[in-house]
């Protein structure tokens, strides 16, 4: 799985006594596709992914994914899809057969956007190119390459399958494939890594002109293998150096930054996760999937799939693990937890249109983050000051009740 498809929400409880607005006008909605087979588990990696058996059970998940959708229509009845996303995992593993009658059912239930975003997580261990041709002959037109470095000592330590030439080709196979649009993921801050040795990585990455990058810090996570057994990772001065410098050579090629981790081309930001960070709507299934849906009448509801694939694909077991309709209290932290990691926030106006929450309900805490030099005095806009980005959760803490 890539960085770009991360958007596992926080849930937890609160008072839902007050009474909220019903939504004029219900929010953009995509997709999310969650396969969670790789070929092997990354070592750094705390994503809902599982070691693939010889043989996938392609037909038997497609044919779930479908009724797992089946079971969500009733809430997204008259609407279409902006854009959809395929996430693992590596979903690359799946045939173009198999992807193609997925995409087929989903289209029969839900109509497309003319100008649909459909994305595919893949990694360079997992390329082909007549794969890759049949994938966007499909109509899937864009990727997200899993790179994270391209030297062969940091691949080892990460635990990836590929090398550095395999990486590089990737990319030219994707552009090949007839793909004009695609993302690298990679990371800083790796084990041993000095500055010159993240510059490089970087430098490699934008000759392949790559319309979107996301660069991220690794970091450890519990209930993985680094967590219990963490690597030499840099110290924080030259963590801090990486960053100054990554992104004065990210925009010195053109690549705006325009999230905590994302930089594009002008015109191509990743329009799916836009839709997360604004708080867009989203249907998630597969195992372990994470969904977000708003009703007419003020709703807003967060679900989850099962996790195990075991569990997903038991037709005695349920798909959908859970529910939380959010409250009033939790409102200010589930939109800014999303909205303040862009770069430019977002219009002030988006807050009461897409939770059915008036303004003033941010006052407090937005009065106090502007004290702290965390958000900007803009009253037409919610944003972080750069000091409330680099200290985003300080900032998130400001609005929580």
């Amino acid at each position: 799985m890539t960085r770009e498809s991360s958007a596992s929400p926080l849930i937890f409880g609160g008072d839902a006594s007050s009474p909220r607005a019903a939504l004029p006008v219900l929010p953009p909605l995509a997709l999310y596709i969650h396969i969670p087979w790789c070929v092997r588990k990354c070592p750094y990696c705390d994503f809902n992914s599982h070691t693939a058996s010889p043989v996938l059970p392609e037909e038997e998940y497609v044919d779930a994914l479908l009724a797992d959708l089946d079971q969500d229509l009733h809430a997204v009845h008259g609407r279409e899809l902006s854009s959809i996303f395929f996430g693992g995992g590596t979903p690359s593993l799946f045939s173009a057969d198999s992807l193609g009658r997925l995409l087929k059912g989903v289209e029969q239930r839900i109509p497309f956007a003319s100008d649909i975003e459909i994305t595919l997580e893949a990694n360079p261990g997992t390329f082909e190119q007549d794969k890759f041709v049949a994938y966007r002959k499909l109509g899937i037109n864009r990727l997200s390459i899993g790179i994270q470095s391209f030297q062969q000592e940091k691949l080892q330590a990460l635990g990836r399958i590929h090398n550095g030439d395999e990486a590089v080709r990737a990319a030219g196979m994707a552009r090949q494939a007839g793909f004009d649009n695609f993302n690298l993921d990679l990371m800083h801050g790796l084990p041993n890594q000095s500055l010159d040795d993240a510059l490089a990585d970087l430098r490699t990455a934008i000759a392949l002109k790559p319309t979107h990058l996301s660069w991220y810090q690794l970091t450890l996570e519990p209930n993985t293998v680094f967590w219990n057994q963490p690597p030499t990772l840099p110290e924080d001065d030259t963590l801090w150096d990486i960053q100054e410098a990554g992104q004065a050579l990210l925009a010195e090629h053109g690549y705006a930054q325009y999230e905590v981790s994302a930089y594009a081309l002008p015109g191509r930001p990743a329009r799916h996760n836009l839709n997360y960070w604004s708080f867009g709507d989203f249907i998630g299934i597969g195992a372990g999937a994470h969904g977000k849906l708003s009703h007419p009448d003020g709703r807003i509801v967060r679900t989850w799939k099962t996790r195990l694939p075991k569990d997903y694909l038991n037709p005695a077991k349920s798909f959908r693990a859970g529910e939380k309709a959010l409250t009033n209290d939790e409102m200010p932290f589930e939109f800014l937890m999303n909205a303040l990691r862009l770069t430019e926030g977002v219009e002030s106006r988006l807050y009461p249109e897409r939770t059915g929450m008036t303004l003033e309900s941010l006052a407090e805490g937005r009065r106090e983050a502007e004290q702290s030099g965390l958000l900007q005095v803009e009253p037409s806009r919610l944003v972080a000051t750069m000091r409330g980005q680099l200290f985003l959760n300080d900032l998130l803490q400001k609005f929580l009740t």
